[in-house]
């Protein structure tokens, strides 16, 4: 058993409320940087000092938010209104169990039972605004007095694993989260290693803005995970990443053109090591990158991800190689980094 994923994962922080997993990781890696800080943004910024060898500022990002469900109101049979914290499709709604509040309040999401459904009601999708989460309150005060309205709640979820595979929730961005502290377990590197773990990620890339801002890194890597969808699917559509074929590099998404030096670079190192890679397909989502590449005069920056499935769900599933080799891959990437990397000619 994997116990710093099982550990981060089983951690409640859904965005705006990360306290518990900032406190996690920093107890997590206080002996192994040289520094740390919380930001007023609620960033865990961690220095670890290099060899000397180079004087460039690196950063390494992983988020630590993940999406969830924040209070609004309650109706009068005590049931609780929410909205969406992050993109949650609502058909991974419904039955969910929840823990609500700092208090960690078990709820179920529920809706119309499909007993009292009539007519288009059984084949139509029930929005998220129909729903109510149920804690058991007797009436709108009593519910209103065990979660309050900004309340956020968290989906219920305990790790598990089979064989080289992993399910669990929130693994976007856990698993980054696990690999960026496994990078600061590891010797010095060359350079100063600047490690952020942000927040705020799911709502509009918020944290790592002002964390790379403060920072000011001479380049920058995002550790993400990114959405395989490898089942069975239409005749020659190709699946996006896959599990067990390696660590996704990024090229291009909804919000970037990753740094193409930078993704020369990764790949390179990837094939030298003989470690497997995909390449995820351009398109849509987006990750840190999309906030850190646009800042001051512009920072090169690069998206290493491990592929899972079913994200934005109560349960997610990745395999437990491509994490094994994306820590090996970032690595030996940041072991090897100079500036003639980012060099224009």
């Amino acid at each position: 058993m994997n116990e710093l994923l099982q550990q981060l994962t089983e951690a409640i922080g859904v965005s705006s409320r990360e306290k518990e997993v900032r406190i996690l990781i920093r107890d997590l890696i206080e002996d192994h940087v040289d520094e740390w800080h919380v930001d007023t943004m609620g960033n865990l910024i961690a220095l670890k000092r290099g060899t000397g060898q180079s004087d460039l500022r690196v950063m390494v990002d992983a988020h630590m938010d993940e999406v969830g469900l924040m209070i609004t109101g309650a109706d009068a049979q005590g049931m609780l209104k929410f909205e969406k914290l992050g993109g949650i499709d609502d058909r991974a709604l419904l039955g969910k169990v929840v823990q609500v509040g700092p208090k960690k309040i078990i709820g179920v999401i529920g809706a119309k039972p499909i007993h009292l459904l009539t007519g288009s009601q059984y084949t139509s999708i029930v929005k998220h605004s129909a729903m109510r989460i149920d804690i058991g309150a007797k009436n709108k005060d009593a519910a209103l007095g065990k979660a309050k309205i900004g309340a956020t709640a968290a989906f219920l979820t305990a790790y598990e694993e089979s064989g080289n595979t992993a399910i669990g929730k929130a693994f976007d961005d856990r698993v980054g989260c696990a690999v960026l502290i496994e990078l600061l377990r590891a010797d010095p590197y060359p350079f100063d290693l600047y490690a952020a773990f942000t927040v705020q990620e799911e709502v509009g890339l918020r944290g790592a803005q002002v964390a790379a801002y403060g920072i000011n890194p001479d380049a920058a890597f995002v550790l993400e995970s990114t959405p395989a969808y490898d089942m069975p699917n239409e005749e020659d559509a190709s699946p996006n990443v896959s599990l067990g074929k390696g660590p996704a590099i990024y090229v291009m998404d909804s919000r970037t053109i990753q740094n193409p030096r930078l993704v020369s670079y990764i790949t390179r190192t990837a094939a030298d090591l003989d470690i497997p890679f995909q390449f995820r397909q351009p398109g849509g989502g987006g990750t840190n990158t999309g906030a850190i590449q646009r800042l001051r005069g512009g920072i090169p920056s690069a998206t290493i991800a491990v592929p899972g499935r079913y994200m934005h769900t109560p349960a997610m599933m990745i395999n437990l190689q491509d994490y094994a080799h994306v820590v090996q891959l970032t690595r030996a990437v940041l072991g090897g980094f100079t500036q003639d990397v980012i060099k224009r000619n």
